[in-house]
């Protein structure tokens, strides 16, 4: 085989490993833990996956947990002193909870104890009651949360993997965040 001809068909099943079919995203064993804003799978194993209409249904009966997943911008650490950080706006649906920086696929432990807690809190420490996680189109990190929660022993994580695009696109409107302390 020529030498040219291995990269290609290297790269041919490199990319056919990567998606479950023509063109689908292959679910991962483990959590994503780089490239989050990319393509995501269909699925989420042991979750139901919503669009923005059922969505609507879920978050006006009142009896969903809807937590957004939407990373939280740092502070740049090279700031002139003096300087005066404000953290830039972050829109959600409505009655959303945001728990920002809980979807990177590998949590410190800090943010370890505040996915679990303030998860426990928002359901009433119930493993059964209804949770959408959500962020953006394309958004690993609201896959990583549900898979996170379903380790956790939730058992009605519900993934809305188009969020507040698919929200908007849809027509309804966004309200600007505050994080969850």
């Amino acid at each position: 085989m020529l030498p040219g001809a291995a990269l290609s068909l290297c790269l041919v099943l490199g990319t056919a490993a990567s998606y479950g079919g023509e063109g689908e995203v292959a679910e991962p064993e483990a959590y994503r833990i780089d490239e989050y804003r990319s393509p995501v799978p269909k699925t989420l194993k042991g979750a139901r996956v919503i669009g923005a209409d059922e969505a609507e249904v879920l978050i006006k009966d009142g009896k969903t947990v809807f937590v957004d997943v939407f990373p939280r911008a740092p502070k740049p650490p090279n700031l002139p002193e003096g300087t005066v950080w404000r953290d830039p706006t972050h829109m959600t649906i409505d009655g959303a909870h945001w728990l920002p920086n809980v979807g990177y696929g590998v949590l410190s432990a800090d943010f370890e104890v505040y996915f679990k807690s303030r998860l426990a809190e928002l359901t009433g420490n119930d493993q059964t009651r209804p949770v959408v996680f959500f962020c953006l189109k394309d958004c690993w990190m609201s896959w990583n949360a549900g898979k996170r929660a379903l380790s956790l022993g939730y058992t009605n994580v519900i993934w809305f993997p188009e969020g507040t695009d698919a929200w908007q696109q849809a027509g309804f409107d966004l309200v600007k965040a505050t994080p969850v302390p």
